[in-house]
């Protein structure tokens, strides 16, 4: 019986330590966009609405 009393209380456990892990990832915005990565791999990387080409693109400008 306290074999299975202790497999018991182990899957609480561990059950528990899994709820905590999902509300802290959902605390700290983990799932907000689920596309975005999705969507972002298909762009281009010379593309300047991309945030960090916006530099790129400025300069290229000046140069033309």
């Amino acid at each position: 019986m306290s074999a299975l009393s202790m497999t018991i209380l182990l899957g609480i456990l561990v059950m528990l330590v899994l709820v905590i892990a999902f509300v802290i990832t959902v605390k700290s915005g983990q799932y907000d966009d689920l596309e975005g990565p999705a969507h972002r791999i298909l762009m281009d990387d010379d593309d300047p609405r991309i945030p960090g080409n916006q530099a790129v693109s400025d300069d290229e400008n000046k140069k033309n």
